[in-house]
């Protein structure tokens, strides 16, 4: 799942390590000059021109924004709302806004980026400035985790739009904020509803459409969005109650066979085992705070995920998918695992970022998740490669390595981060999902008793 360790886009901001991390790149102050629009009817249809000449559909727009304000979030009454954008599409976060005060926000805060800013401050500050949590920050924190606002995460930013940078410096400043930001988070965890979801940004939408035109591709990626995030309908919210009722049912079906472990092969060399901690639970779709809130934290959202226990995974996986990771493309990578920890992991593309990515702290060479998604998915059928891990991994089967998640834990309300850790949940600084789902995954669950039983067949759902 696209989430906790960074809850927003990898590619643009790295020092959103953990959501709400007060991050430098966001101290810049912003004028947002008001752009031309146009309207027109055709055949009933209202449509808008957005960012310079795209006709979209903007009653099919504004109800991906409810969407997004109703299902992605569903703010309580006078909550406060946090919305994290980059500067791509001004007009389509102000009706997001206004969704959000109709849906019961008390308060709307937009917090804008600009990942061009963001590289420059990587390229000219110093390492020691970039590292500091100024005091003021650290108040922040302490705000946010008092008032629990919920956060809405809108990513565009390009995929290699951090290409250059000195990635050894990004990670030594990833972890030094870490220190300070992480204990307000793990105390904010379960406790307030987030959501990330997409739009399109003109160079995101020129890496997936390369041989479009911008505006054209700007057009696709809106179409593409739309239709991977169930959006595309008359009714989304809709939509996605009958989608997260089949995801319920699937999650049932898996929590009551008892798994111990998981074994994937694969005809790409895939062989490997993870074990499962007896207290896991599989999870998907939407969820619910500890406050009994019930929101969506991903759309589009198509898997079906747990925590494994940390220590226990033998084997090797290969990528199906790139990888973006702070804002660089890590491309036909494997991953090697022995007694629980990666011990090799091989790239054509970038293998120096991922051997410093499982090296950020002793969590970030052990699991966090493991995914299960069809290959006969909306998105996967889609033949869209978006060079983004919200979309990606809900097109594919995936692990993540890195922190586990606290509610795929049996009790866990009720549980320490020691006690958890002590059941086998991993930690760390990151969270970081790769794709390994291919057309013939063969997936087999292990039970308590020893017996086996098919959880994929061909890529797809064995039941």
């Amino acid at each position: 799942m696209y989430r906790r360790a960074c809850r927003r886009g990898r590619s643009s901001c790295i020092f959103h390590n953990n959501i709400a991390c007060g991050d430098p790149c966001r101290l810049v102050s912003f004028q947002i000059i008001d752009f031309f629009r146009k309207t027109a009817i055709i055949e009933g249809q209202v449509f808008v021109k957005i960012n310079g000449g795209i006709d979209m559909n903007k009653l099919q727009l504004k109800r991906y924004a409810k969407l997004l304000a109703k299902v992605g979030i569903n703010p309580k009454k006078g909550q406060w709302v946090i919305i994290y954008p980059e500067l791509d599409q001004p007009e389509f976060t102000e009706w997001v806004v206004e969704e959000l005060y109709r849906a019961g926000a008390g308060k709307v805060t937009v917090q804008w980026a600009h990942q061009p800013i963001s590289k420059l401050k990587y390229k000219y500050e110093k390492e020691e400035t970039l590292s500091a949590t100024a005091d003021w920050e650290i108040e922040r924190l302490k705000l946010y985790q008092k008032e629990l606002p919920a956060m809405l995460y809108l990513l565009s930013e390009d995929p290699d739009g951090l290409s250059g940078i000195d990635q050894n410096k990004v990670s030594r400043i990833r972890i030094a904020r870490s220190k300070i930001s992480k204990p307000y988070h793990d105390a904010m965890d379960n406790h307030y509803q987030w959501c990330i979801a997409a739009v399109p940004g003109k160079a995101w939408a020129k890496k997936v459409f390369p041989e479009l035109q911008v505006n054209r591709a700007m057009e696709a990626l809106w179409d593409a969005i739309l239709k991977a995030s169930r959006a595309d309908g008359p009714d989304p919210v809709r939509e996605w109650a009958r989608h997260n009722d089949n995801i319920a049912s699937r999650c049932d079906y898996l929590n009551k066979l008892g798994l111990v472990a998981l074994e994937y092969k694969a005809s790409n060399g895939t062989d490997f085992r993870v074990g499962l901690m007896n207290e896991s639970l599989f999870l998907g779709g939407g969820e619910t705070t500890l406050e009994g809130r019930y929101y969506n934290p991903n759309i589009p959202s198509e898997e079906i995920f747990t925590s494994p226990k940390a220590g226990d995974a033998e084997g090797i996986v290969y990528s199906t998918k790139p990888l973006s990771y702070q804002g660089e493309l890590i491309e036909d990578f494997s991953v090697r695992f022995e007694k629980g920890k990666v011990v090799e992991v091989k790239a054509k593309k970038n293998q120096e970022l991922l051997e410093k990515m499982i090296s950020m702290d002793e969590g970030a060479a052990m699991l966090g998740e493991c995914a299960l998604i069809a290959d006969d998915s909306p998105i996967n059928n889609a033949g869209i490669l978006y060079y983004n891990t919200l979309f990606d991994e809900n097109a594919s089967c995936h692990l993540a390595l890195g922190r586990g998640f606290s509610n795929c834990v049996r009790g866990y309300e009720a549980l320490s981060q020691e006690e958890l850790a002590k059941l086998g949940l991993n930690d760390s600084m990151i969270h970081v999902d790769f794709m390994i789902g291919c057309k013939d995954m063969q997936i087999t669950g292990v039970t308590a008793k020893g017996e086996r039983v098919a959880i994929f067949k061909d890529g797809n759902w064995a039941f």
